[in-house]
């Protein structure tokens, strides 16, 4: 089983060391992330604990967290999987990222990376991970990682006396990557540009040299 990966744009998927603490700790400032968390990280003591639950999870092989490294090997987020089955072969993604890091693609990276060693180290079949409507970000990271949403959870979490409802999303080993799905996504944009001025003849051409170059 891998325990490191390379992502694209210098990024890497590592375990959580205790090197990580400042970082962790930085994230779990933020109001957002502190409220949920599942278990107060407001000191350096508890982000260490934080870590060392993540690190023992791994080695009881109940979940599995990363951290999302840049080249120099700072944390720039997490992404897990937990609530691991492995006769139904099905597990729960996580993720998150620092307010620094947001809107540069880790997350996407990271998930999209993590799905792809569930179904790889871990020889998971149907992976799952939710949002909160009103979390649009979220929802563009699930998607962009080949996570298809699947309905409606209603009031699902509460946070500080409110409600939130949850989209789920989901992927399975037998679904396309989503590199290939943006791959036919993209000629099927140029077909439909060519069509649009006429070039029908050279968009079919185009289109069947795409699909023989797959």
């Amino acid at each position: 089983m891998r325990d490191r990966l390379r992502l694209p744009a210098g990024l890497c998927l590592r375990p959580w060391a205790l090197s990580d603490v400042p970082a962790v700790l930085e994230a779990f400032a933020e109001p957002v992330m502190g409220r949920q968390a599942d278990a107060p990280v407001t000191t350096a003591a508890e982000a260490e604990q934080w870590v060392r639950r993540r690190r023992d999870q791994w080695r009881r092989g109940v979940a599995y967290g990363f951290t999302v490294a840049d080249g120099g090997d700072t944390a720039l987020g997490g992404v897990a999987v937990g609530g691991v089955n492995t006769r139904h072969g099905t597990g729960w993604i996580s993720y998150w990222t620092t307010a620094a890091a947001r809107g540069r693609g880790v997350a996407s990276h990271g998930c999209q990376a993590l799905a792809d060693w569930c179904f790889t180290d871990l020889g998971l079949f149907r992976l799952e991970l939710g949002h909160r409507t009103d979390n649009p970000a979220s929802c563009r990271v699930a998607r962009a990682a080949g996570f298809a949403p699947e309905g409606l959870q209603r009031q699902k979490l509460a946070y500080d006396g409110v409600r939130y409802d949850v989209e789920l999303h989901a992927r399975l080993a037998t679904d396309p990557h989503p590199e290939r799905q943006e791959h036919e996504s993209r000629i099927s944009r140029h077909f439909e540009r060519a069509r649009k001025w006429g070039a029908v003849e050279d968009a079919e051409r185009l289109h069947e040299a795409e699909k023989r170059n797959r």
